[in-house]
């Protein structure tokens, strides 16, 4: 795979493109451990999904892009291990050089690969697995099927969580929240896309989750304190959307 790859800059605000105006990743320059798009600030709800002050000790991030949510989790969770699945070695070498991805083997392990093969290649188990992997024209390819899906679900903790970022394009999200639904039997959820038309999709392995939207809201406001991400927003579009019998969360 040889990927074209574009840095690009405007209004202080750095972007990774692969050769197409499609964003790969952003990071605003003044904030560079902040997450700037919408998408990946929802992909960290599954933060909020279970209640364990361990979760996520271990935590597998299929694509690299711009490392917001490397980054993010390396700044806010400095006990968890961190391992980043990425197929093209310059989106690594981009990251480093102009989106400050930290150079620390003890708790970052880079990993140039396909991220089905590496799957399929490793015994080890992930608290949260999150997949984020996109060629030129946004398309998923492999990282969007049952099988892959499949295979992410063998390799969860038994609290083990993972979030998937799909491009909601008019017929593309829905076959793939029934793949992600197929795999894990059910257990999957979808929130209200963001106004990118990025869709966020959680599935769980293991040990059920069961969270009440006020109890959401609860954490939610914790972790804005923590770190600064506010996913208030979120809930509400949420619990607008009434996707969520009875107000409580469950997978």
């Amino acid at each position: 795979m040889t990927t074209s790859i574009d840095i690009r800059e405007e209004a202080g605000v750095r972007t990774l493109h692969f050769g197409s105006d499609w964003i790969q990743g952003a990071m605003r320059i003044a904030r560079p451990w902040n997450l700037e798009l919408d998408y990946t600030k929802e992909m960290m709800a599954s933060l909020l999904l279970r209640e364990d002050l361990r979760f996520p000790r271990k935590v597998l991030l299929i694509g690299l892009g711009a490392a917001s949510l490397t980054k993010f989790l390396y700044r806010n969770y400095p006990l968890a291990q961190l391992t980043v699945v990425e197929i093209e070695p310059g989106v690594v070498a981009a990251a480093r050089q102009f989106f400050k991805l930290p150079n620390d083997p003890q708790r970052l392990n880079i990993v140039v690969s396909c991220g089905s093969e590496f799957l399929l290649q490793t015994s080890k188990s992930w608290d949260l697995i999150l997949v984020d992997g996109f060629d030129a024209d946004a398309r998923a390819g492999i990282l969007d099927t049952t099988t892959f899906y499949l295979m992410c679900r063998a390799h969860l903790s038994d609290k083990g969580i993972m979030a998937v970022n799909l491009l909601g394009r008019s017929r593309g999200h829905r076959a793939s929240v029934d793949r992600i639904s197929e795999a894990f039997d059910g257990r999957a959820l979808c929130f209200p896309s963001c106004d990118s038309g990025n869709v966020i999709a959680f599935a769980a392995a293991g040990e059920p989750v069961s969270v009440a939207l006020a109890d959401l809201k609860d954490q939610a406001i914790a972790l804005k304190e923590a770190t600064s991400l506010n996913l208030l927003p979120t809930l509400t579009k949420l619990e607008q959307a009434q996707s969520c019998p009875g107000g409580i969360l469950q997978l």
